[in-house]
């Protein structure tokens, strides 16, 4: 729920006559986004949430925080043994594994954020029916909790890389660049479906089966040179194509992505991650309601 500032008021006391200060909340009107001061005011949840869910994510497990490890491992081995060996996709020159796991970085990053951002705010209905903080801090810290999975995949990328023998270029440069667009894309998609979510608890049901179309429509085990150039700039409005492809010319000095697509890629992010800011600010008003 979006609101403006507190606002003190006074009114006298029963006993001393003395005033008791009184604090009103009053719901935000209009369309933009969230009071950014506000947010920056309410950090530290921020912080709170980030650090309890990547506590609790492997709490109670055997294998325990290894599966950050062991989960993008597994997934590219799968993949190279169909799709590489057995299928011969093509993978641009690259040994299959690396072609693999350069796309499975940030696409496992922004599937951790499908999954579990969208149903964050009514798996803490609790705090956010009963405690006030800016509900858009939820979403957020799933989205950024899942960075430190990305760093410790990271480091076995350029693991892996060293083992084939591939060194990074100056293109790595730009490997900030495109997680920030990972970022914002996950972010995005987060906000709107965890305002959905709120309201109508079907999106859940539909996460896993989104999941696995957007995998198949994003080039994580084919490269988007095989599709057609004329229907590239339709390909690039799916967000994570610009972002795969990015990382993937980014780390291995690949073929230039198409400029066309990856400028289609960047609007249609910028597009979703305000459009869905702008979405969860109208919701938040009646989310403590509702949910």
């Amino acid at each position: 729920m979006q609101f403006k500032s507190l606002i003190n008021k006074w009114t006298p006391g029963k006993r001393s006559g003395e005033a008791i200060p009184v604090l009103e909340i009053r719901p935000f009107r209009g369309w933009a986004g969230p009071n950014l001061h506000e947010l920056w005011r309410y950090r530290e949840v921020l912080y709170v949430f980030m650090w309890r869910d990547i506590k609790v994510r492997y709490k109670q497990t055997v294998i325990g925080a290894a599966w950050v490890v062991i989960q993008p491992l597994l997934t590219m081995l799968i993949f190279s043994i169909f799709f590489g060996l057995l299928l011969g996709v093509p993978s641009q020159g690259f040994p299959y594994p690396i072609f693999a796991f350069t796309a499975l970085l940030p696409w496992q990053f922004f599937v951790k954020a499908l999954t579990e951002a969208s149903t964050s705010l009514v798996m803490n209905e609790r705090v956010v029916s009963k405690v006030y903080f800016p509900r858009l801090l939820v979403p957020l810290a799933v989205v950024l909790a899942g960075l430190l999975d990305f760093a410790i995949g990271f480091v076995i990328l350029l693991g892996l890389m060293l083992f084939f023998g591939i060194s990074l270029s100056w293109t790595a440069l730009a490997v900030p660049a495109f997680l920030l667009l990972a970022v914002l894309t996950a972010s995005g998609v987060s906000f709107w479906l965890s305002a959905l979510d709120v309201k109508y608890r079907d999106v859940r049901y539909t996460l896993v089966f989104l999941a696995q179309v957007w995998l198949f429509a994003t080039p994580v085990i084919y490269p988007a040179s095989i599709v057609p150039e004329a229907w590239r700039a339709l390909y690039g409005l799916n967000p994570m194509v610009g972002v795969v492809e990015g990382f993937r010319w980014s780390l291995l000095g690949s073929v230039t992505p198409d400029i066309p697509m990856l400028i289609v890629s960047t609007v249609v992010i910028v597009v979703v991650f305000v459009g869905g800011v702008i979405y969860f600010n109208q919701t938040e008003r009646t989310m403590a309601d509702v949910i």
